[in-house]
């Protein structure tokens, strides 16, 4: 396979795949033909049972269908990435989608709901990935290690194991945080059975976030000596980085973290990851071949981890039949979804003569009049399913067919966190007030300019908050970070910043703030009496 971990992600694992039981009484006997006691009776069991938690970020069910994890949502829309994905951009300038499906429109509009099928897959497939992760860490305890009588290498392996397992579920908190604010908590310790999660605010959730990570911080493995693919010490920083730059989102005006941000951005800046020379081969199929500067990514492999979401989603959404999906290498693809609104290819300028190498769309109508017509609003091809070389993986005899992954499969890796941000998080954090970078907002802004236009000519003079935010766009863009930036910035439900169909009008305008954070599932509400819903909803 062409990614090593992922060829552990088959094995069964004894899991909880709700928060809440069904059953009246814990005493029963498991039905599954293996037990725990088997699975985690050696250290490769550990280690297969951890691809288990790293898997439900890739792949859409335990046994091939989403109805294992997640009851009810249909398993082509419930991966992670693609839901996440969509949340993020579609209801922002970067992303606009032509499909008039139940519920996809409410995005373009700020009109969502506590309804919402979209939100409601986002919000547990969360909370499942947390659940996976609380019965790896329960079975990972030191108590446990010793009681199957591990030691030495094996028993600091195991640690390692449970170190990234905690981090995985503190990312997935983050995520709730993020965008519903105050959603039940769960660990380890929760009791396995009938059990009504409780409530946690958003500023107890930062704080059990923050302890999490720097818990953990000691026990990860040093930056770069992971397998490709899986967390080390430079992600749990690169996560409190992002999570302090936002402090004053969660946790109110005053409370800003911006010293904080700027510290552990500059742990990862100087922890040996590098920028990649070419800007466009981070998001290539061949991405996890020297890759320096990918801290952490979600693995996707066309032919052994097949499904509609993830990169194959977005770079099939992106094209239509006239764009030639088999430049792109997925000849049999091309579902003509998303595309952009005009405010991101203009932020490049002339877009299509810029030498700033990171723009990379195509077509020339930014005007959007219909906004179920694929052809208005400009295609977005960053993202691709071919190789540096490019070749197409798995192409059958050389060709460009890709019949063994149904010329519809991707094999691109998805970037959670690469250095770059780490560079606009110490820019922007030191231009509101931090201080102790050990570079310039200046030099860090030019440091990706120079990369994107592959020498000085492209850099600036001068830099203030407008330039970070713009340049997060142009290097950042669909990567999933423009509603938090937003957000973050004061634009996301202002009047202040505007584009094309914001808030259901042709030239947008602005929305309730309520809408900064989305509701919790009315479908949660009704079975859990300790959640209250998010205000305006």
């Amino acid at each position: 396979m062409k990614k090593n971990f992922l060829k552990y992600i088959g094995i069964a694992v004894i899991i909880s795949t709700s928060l809440t039981a069904c059953k009246k009484s814990l005493d029963l006997t498991p039905t599954n033909a293996t037990t725990a006691d088997q699975v985690y009776s050696t250290p490769a069991g550990y280690k297969q049972s951890l691809a288990k938690i790293y898997s439900a970020y890739a792949l859409t069910g335990s046994g091939g269908s989403a109805s294992s994890d997640l009851g009810g949502i249909d398993a082509g829309t419930s991966d992670f990435l693609r839901l996440y994905w969509s949340v993020q951009e579609w209801s922002t300038d970067e992303a606009v989608c032509a499909w008039n499906d139940t519920d996809v429109p409410d995005f373009h509009n700020l009109s969502w709901g506590s309804n919402n099928s979209i939100l409601r897959g986002l919000y547990f497939r969360s909370l499942y990935q947390i659940t996976v992760a609380n019965a790896f860490i329960r079975e990972s305890s030191d108590d446990a290690i010793a009681s199957r009588g591990f030691t030495g290498t094996d028993a600091t392996n195991i640690r390692n194991y449970r170190a990234e397992a905690r981090f995985l579920r503190a990312y997935q908190y983050w995520v709730l945080m993020d965008l519903f604010g105050n959603p039940p908590f769960v660990d380890e310790t929760t009791p396995i059975g009938k059990y009504i999660p409780e409530r946690i605010t958003r500023a107890k959730l930062f704080a059990y976030i923050e302890s999490e990570l720097k818990a953990i911080e000691t026990t990860l493995v040093a930056p770069k000596q992971n397998e490709y693919g899986r967390a080390d010490q430079a992600a749990d920083w690169a996560l409190q980085a992002r999570m302090y730059l936002n402090a004053e989102t969660y946790l109110g005006a005053g409370t800003n973290r911006y010293t904080d941000a700027i510290t552990y951005a500059n742990k990862v800046i100087n922890s040996g990851y590098t920028l990649q020379s070419s800007y466009a081969k981070l998001f290539l199929a061949d991405n996890n071949v020297g890759n320096t500067e990918t801290i952490l990514s979600i693995n996707y492999d066309g032919i052994n981890s097949q499904n509609y979401g993830a990169t194959t989603y977005i770079i099939n959404a992106s094209l239509n039949a006239g764009m030639n999906p088999t430049l792109y290498g997925v000849p049999n693809g091309g579902w003509g979804g998303n595309r952009s609104t005009s405010n991101l290819p203009l932020t490049f300028g002339n877009y299509s003569t810029t030498a700033d190498k990171r723009a990379m769309f195509v077509g020339t109508n930014t005007n959007i009049t219909n906004i179920n017509d694929f052809t208005q609003g400009v295609a977005v091809v960053k993202f691709k399913n071919i190789n540096s070389d490019g070749s197409t993986p798995y192409a059958i005899n050389g060709s460009a067919t890709n019949t063994s992954s149904g010329g519809v499969y991707a094999s691109t890796d998805f970037p959670l966190f690469r250095l770059a941000e780490m560079y606009l998080i110490c820019a922007e954090a030191a231009l509101r007030g931090g201080t102790g970078s050990s570079i310039t907002p200046l030099a860090a802004v030019n440091t990706l300019r120079t990369r994107a236009y592959g020498n000085a000519t492209g850099n600036l003079s001068s830099v203030n908050l407008t330039d970070i935010l713009n340049e997060r766009t142009r290097e950042l863009y669909w990567e999933g970070f423009r509603r938090t930036d937003l957000i973050r910035y004061g634009l996301f439900t202002s009047s202040t910043y505007l584009w094309p169909y914001k808030g259901g009008v042709q030239n947008g305008r602005g929305v309730d703030a309520y809408r900064n954070l989305f509701p919790i599932p009315n479908t949660d509400l009704v079975n859990n009496s300790n959640l209250v819903q998010n205000p305006g909803y």
